[in-house]
């Protein structure tokens, strides 16, 4: 955001987080606030310092401001080829006289923003074992303005994941004596690469206007819409067979116990039992 509005190449600025000399208050990065707070507040402090730079570009170069672009690093005039200086220069003209080319500020948007989207889900589930099985997820997601297309990506994967294994393998169980029994990754299940289904994602894109970049949260997206089609998937499997209630997380013994206390246990079809098969969102 900064070299964007600098006119620079992204590795020409150096980025500092978490300097307390440098900065003396913050709240952290949270509840996918990233872009909409952080971006949005480099932006405009960034547009700031553009402008200040611009206005003293344009006395040195005896030309209006209006006339001034910023380009590839480099002040020049419009139409007038060969005038064009860069940042180094202008920045060294700003100490000599005083001025200030930086800018800070507190940046509260005043609203949130409120993405939004659909998932699907499609599962099959063993009627023999209780065994979920993710066949394949479908997440088409609103964030607003796409910063990184890559970053947004990884952000649905991740929390896709997220949402797979709350849905499938997570959970915290004690004893009947109070004694945590998940406290290591020995036993508290995660889902790994491997049980990573077919993902299809797609975006709509609804700027927000609480912030000048139009950007929305898109962190918690897969692992709010991911668990809830997941399960609802299962339900749909299952309802033939009478199950009408499943907790997360879906294990394989709760499933089947679900199954095994149903009236219709048996394949309504009267055949021999086979893999139900569901699709909800």
């Amino acid at each position: 955001m900064a070299a964007a509005a600098l006119g620079l190449a992204p590795e020409a600025v150096t980025y500092v987080a978490g300097d307390t000399d440098q900065v003396a208050r913050g709240t952290g990065t949270f509840a996918s606030r990233s872009a909409q707070i952080g971006a949005a507040a480099t932006w405009r402090t960034a547009h700031v310092v553009r402008r200040r730079a611009i206005e003293l570009a344009a006395q040195l170069l005896e030309a209006s401001p209006a006339d001034v672009v910023l380009a590839d690093g480099s002040f020049s005039i419009v139409g007038v080829p060969g005038t064009g200086m860069g940042w180094a220069q202008v920045a060294a003209a700003a100490h000599d006289r005083g001025i200030d080319l930086s800018e800070e500020e507190w940046f509260v948007p005043g609203a949130q923003t409120f993405p939004y989207g659909v998932h699907v889900a499609v599962v099959e589930v063993s009627l023999e074992t209780g065994e979920v099985r993710l066949d394949r997820l479908v997440a088409v997601d609103d964030c607003g303005n796409v910063l990184n297309p890559m970053i947004v990506e990884g952000q649905l994967h991740g929390s896709l994941m997220q949402g797979i294994g709350q849905a499938l393998y997570e959970g915290v169980l004690y004893s009947g004596e109070g004694q945590l029994l998940t406290s290591t990754l020995m036993d508290y299940a995660i889902p790994r690469a491997g049980d990573a289904p077919p993902i299809t994602s797609e975006r709509l894109v609804h700027p927000a206007p609480s912030n000048p970049l139009g950007v929305k949260g898109t962190g918690e997206a897969g692992c709010i819409g991911a668990p809830p089609a997941i399960v609802n998937a299962a339900l749909d499997a299952l309802a033939p067979y009478g199950v009408t209630d499943l907790q997360m997380p879906l294990r394989a013994a709760a499933v089947w116990a679900a199954l095994s206390r149903s009236k219709t246990r048996s394949d309504p079809s009267g055949s021999d039992p086979t893999p139900a098969h569901g699709v909800a969102r």
